[in-house]
């Protein structure tokens, strides 16, 4: 079989250090930070107070009452990323809209509706036990419905689901997105993910199981990838999406085209619930499997966006990873985590970082791993972690690793785009 060539013409970004693709970008490349106190509630009694929130979002800029109040926080960052992609890719009007048969629509989510879950468990534990649950409550707290909701959005009758494989989920989206084009049963797909669970569930949970960062004295330097000192790491919440089109159907409608996806690897860790093998293996074995799909050698890729959680187990994990898959070419590669600035999106993070990764292809900027203040024996020095500071270099190819618990690994590649 023949496999058609997959290109990204349209992308959208809603993080916690920019509500649009621009924003995203010039604060990444700046080093800027997103963690903060919470706001969304008082986190007083928690280990945890601080996170990285989106901020100055009000949803009624974007979508009305009657519509916004019937969805989560989770669906309405779907919608606003999609609607940035698709205006970016010139489909958001009607008139420039695909073939609705031939295109669909793949989400991310590890958790969908917690803020709907919380709400409605309240209201019900809080009054005299009658039952008074919105009849929204199930279609708003599931995970798929934000790709329903996009693909009635845009009269998309193609192929709709959600991948849920916690911190993995979008990227898992991505790959499959990519391969239903790739294999020619689609035309067009809207992919990505979104998370929103910056609440008392998602945070008392995670502090619970030691997961998260303490560093409430300096919540800007909590997320420490790499560093002697990291300590957990930061809860994050928001959104990218990117529309993927197959070459000859970008090319027939004249579109722009980013880059394109080269390959994509998937694997398991089969060892722990949350903890990654402690020498990568799964992680090396996503990686390779992603090269060969890409039909790439170690050699020609020049960046590494890692999952690089700022957790003292995972990092190190990952850079074994990193060393065992490129051997000598790895002191060559330019590496760095954005969770330094975004903190971790959970199921939103591979869309995010992919977003980094296309960006840095198309602007010859690595953006930096930031928060570094000491360095770890542990990791190999002639390693470069891009700390610190954006750097310029030209990214023919980069590599974006996402992984979530249940030893689920996904590792995408995407390249320079060259007919």
């Amino acid at each position: 079989m023949q496999f058609k060539r997959v290109v990204v013409t349209g992308i959208g970004a809603l993080t916690p250090i920019g509500n649009t693709k621009d924003e995203y970008w010039s604060n990444l490349e700046n080093g800027v930070s997103g963690a903060d106190f919470i706001t969304r509630f008082d986190p007083e009694k928690f280990k945890t107070r601080f996170a990285c929130e989106v901020k100055n979002f009000k949803v009624e800029d974007h979508l009305d009452r009657r519509e916004h109040r019937r969805m989560d926080p989770y669906t309405h960052y779907a919608m606003v990323v999609a609607d940035e992609a698709m205006r970016d890719a010139g489909m958001a009007d009607e008139a420039d809209r695909p073939d609705p048969d031939r295109s669909g629509v793949i989400w991310g989510s590890g958790i969908g509706g917690l803020h709907t879950l919380l709400h409605e468990t309240r209201s019900f534990i809080d009054g005299d036990g009658t039952p008074r649950i919105s009849p929204f409550f199930i279609p708003m707290m599931i995970s798929d419905i934000a790709s329903g909701y996009i693909s009635m959005k845009y009269n998309l009758r193609g192929p709709n689901f959600t991948a849920v494989s916690a911190c993995a989920s979008s990227n898992n989206a991505i790959m499959d997105a990519f391969t239903y084009l790739r294999m020619g049963k689609a035309d067009v797909m809207i992919t990505g993910g979104s998370e929103a669970c910056v609440n008392e569930l998602a945070m008392g949970g995670f502090n619970s199981m030691k997961a998260l960062s303490g560093r409430n004295d300096d919540p800007k330097t909590a997320s420490r990838p790499f560093d002697k000192d990291r300590d957990g790491f930061v809860l994050g919440e928001g959104a990218a999406a990117l529309v993927l089109e197959t070459l000859e159907h970008a090319k027939a409608r004249g579109a722009k085209i980013y880059c394109e996806i080269g390959g994509g690897g998937l694997s398991a860790d089969a060892h722990h619930i949350t903890a990654p093998h402690p020498e990568g293996l799964g992680a090396s074995n996503a990686m390779r499997y992603a090269l060969a799909d890409a039909e790439l050698a170690e050699t020609d890729i020049d960046y590494v966006n890692v999952h690089g959680t700022s957790t003292p187990l995972g990092d190190l994990a990952e850079t074994k990873a990193i060393q065992t898959v490129f051997g000598e070419h790895a002191y060559d590669l330019n590496i760095s985590s954005t969770k330094s600035m975004t903190g971790h999106l959970l199921g939103a993070a591979g869309a995010v970082e992919a977003l980094a990764c296309i960006l840095a292809i198309t602007k010859g900027i690595v953006p930096p791993t930031i928060n570094h203040f000491t360095d770890d024996e542990v990791f190999d020095p002639r390693l470069n972690f891009t700390f610190n500071e954006a750097q310029k270099r030209e990214v023919n190819a980069a590599l974006s690793n996402t992984f979530g618990f249940g030893g689920h690994n996904v590792s995408l590649i995407m390249k320079k785009f060259s007919e």
